[in-house]
């Protein structure tokens, strides 16, 4: 797994950076998926970001007839929240660790590192942020759902609680439908998690007005907090 979190894809805004941003790609994309997104969000002027855009493992997907393709966890069938690959999800979870402890490596906190993704990816960003002992800069949900909420009261992190969370969601999303995010939002807010919730009128894709609102809660919540 060593191509995963040696050689993932690197963007930075500026030189020494004092925050980084861990981005996941979703189901069958890699990391390409989003390398405009440092071009498309608004910093604040000067403000250096690192941006990791890591590949998820090639994996069959059970839900795609056993086809092969990047995937952080498998997908059993269309109902996301039964059967739920909890080992695909720990080793998902063990890969951004891995590349979190890095950025601590390069000088980086815990408090100035953002992770998040698009539907899988944010997923496991949403599953790796509320199971660490101490809370993150932010965690980014996009087109996403939460994991294993079933169990959330009893494995979330305490410490992870605080860590100030953006979420959105497509009206029309037709692969994750909305009802899923909304029922995601609820379990976090009902176990006291910071939650900045969005809806836009699109399917399962990402939008410039989605950009523009992850853009304001970024400076606003994360980036001012240690700058």
């Amino acid at each position: 797994m060593s191509d995963l979190f040696s050689n993932p894809l690197e963007i930075e805004t500026g030189a020494a950076p004092v925050f980084s941003v861990i981005w996941l790609h979703g189901l069958g994309a890699d990391c390409n998926d989003f390398k405009d997104l440092p071009n498309m969000l608004d910093f604040p002027s000067g403000l250096p970001v690192r941006f990791i855009l890591p590949n998820a493992p090639e994996r069959p997907i059970t839900l795609n007839g056993g086809m092969i393709m990047r995937g952080w966890y498998d997908l059993t069938g269309m109902e996301i929240v039964k059967q739920e690959d909890v080992a695909g999800l720990s080793e998902a979870a063990g890969i951004v660790e891995s590349l979190v402890r890095r950025e601590e490596g390069r000088g980086i906190s815990r408090s100035r590192i953002v992770v998040g993704g698009f539907s899988q990816g944010g997923a496991v960003a949403l599953h790796y942020g509320f199971g660490c002992e101490e809370p993150l800069g932010g965690i980014v949900g996009l087109s996403t759902y939460l994991p294993l909420s079933g169990t959330f009261p009893e494995s979330a992190e305490k410490g992870a609680i605080p860590t100030p969370v953006f979420l959105a969601h497509g009206l029309f999303d037709p692969v994750l439908v909305l009802a899923l995010g909304e029922s995601s939002r609820q379990v976090l807010e009902d176990n006291g998690c910071d939650v900045s919730w969005h809806t836009y009128p699109m399917p399962h894709t990402v939008t410039p007005e989605e950009v523009r609102d992850l853009s304001a809660w970024l400076n606003a919540r994360v980036w001012p907090g240690d700058n």
